[in-house]
Parts: structure tokens; sequence; C-alpha cells
């Protein structure tokens, strides 16, 4: 196992984009191993490279039983969008809030071996794609909630054990989303 320490909220490389993977190797392999090791230990739905300090497009996910990973992912999102849905993570501890996110997505990537990938997702599945995904833009899934939510949210991080650190800068999404927080 290679389990990997996970930044958390305040960590500077969880708002910085992240650069498309070029080398399809060895030690693309080993980040996959270990995101997926440490996603599983911690446990979590997904899990991105930035958030154990590594800024490459790469993300793992377990949801309902479906373990997998994407390299250099793009989302195609439906229109339907679920505002209800608690969401929570690893950089979080111990914290969820409602996040809006679409209901149904299409993720497109690669392997770590290089080969095209198309997963599909609804609900947790699609939220999973979606969060990990804005991981990999430099994007928290605070920045999705609407401005109330947003304020508790950050009212109880700074209450959180863990905290201690700056507040967030908020950030737009690049995804096409008619400029609404998804």
């Amino acid at each position: 196992m290679a389990i990997q320490s996970i930044r958390l909220f305040g960590d500077p490389v969880l708002r910085t984009a992240a650069a498309p993977v070029v080398d399809f190797d060895k030690e693309l392999r080993k980040l996959v191993k270990d995101l997926t090791d440490t996603m599983m230990d911690a446990p979590g739905a997904g899990l991105a490279a930035p958030q154990i300090g590594v800024g490459l497009r790469v993300f793992t996910y377990y949801v309902d039983d479906r373990l997998g990973h994407l390299v250099n992912p793009d989302l195609d999102l439906s229109a339907d969008l679920d505002e209800d849905g608690e969401e929570g993570c690893l950089s979080f501890p111990g914290l969820s809030y409602p996040t809006p996110r679409a209901v149904r997505a299409v993720a497109k990537g690669f392997d770590m071996h290089g080969e095209p990938v198309t997963l599909e997702g609804t609900d947790l599945m699609a939220r999973c794609f979606q969060h990990e995904t804005d991981h990999l833009d430099g994007i928290l899934f605070i920045d999705r909630m609407d401005p109330k939510q947003r304020k508790l949210a950050m009212k109880a991080i700074r209450e959180a054990e863990w905290s201690g650190l700056s507040a967030p800068v908020i950030k737009m999404s690049p995804h096409a989303t008619g400029g609404r927080a998804l």
C-alpha cells in the first residue's frame, strides 16, 4: 500500500489547476495506485491528484462498488440539476453540505495506459465525476454552494480542529454553466 497524506483546505495546491498528463508511464501507474490506496483507506468516493500534492489531471473513484480512475477528463453535463445533494470532501474532513450538481455526467478521458475511456454516471457517480474534475481545475465544492450555504460552510471550516488557514478565493468554473455556479 502507498497511502499518501491528503492535503487539507488552505493548501495552495488545491487552488491550482492541474497540468494534463502527457506521459502514460510507470510513474502514472504508481500515481493511480497511490490515489486508489489513499482513497480506499480514507475512505472516500473519489480522490484527485492535487489532493495528494500532485498537479496532474488524474482522479480515482469508488462509487456503487465501481472502482476506477480517469486521466485528463473532459465532462459533458446534463442541464438537470440536483440542487440539494449532500457533498463532502476528503480535504474538508467531517464536513458536508448541499451542493448543486448536474444529475448526469459523461466523462471522457484515458486510462493509465493511454487507452480512451468514456464513463457515464448519474446521481452520486455524476456528482463524483464533477467534484473530482473540479479539483483538477482548482475549484472546490464550497465554490459551488449558494452564498448562504457557503457562509455556513466557511464558519464550520474556521471552527474545525484541522483549520487555521486563510479563507479561500472563490473561482468561477471554466465549464459552460451559463454564468451559474453548479
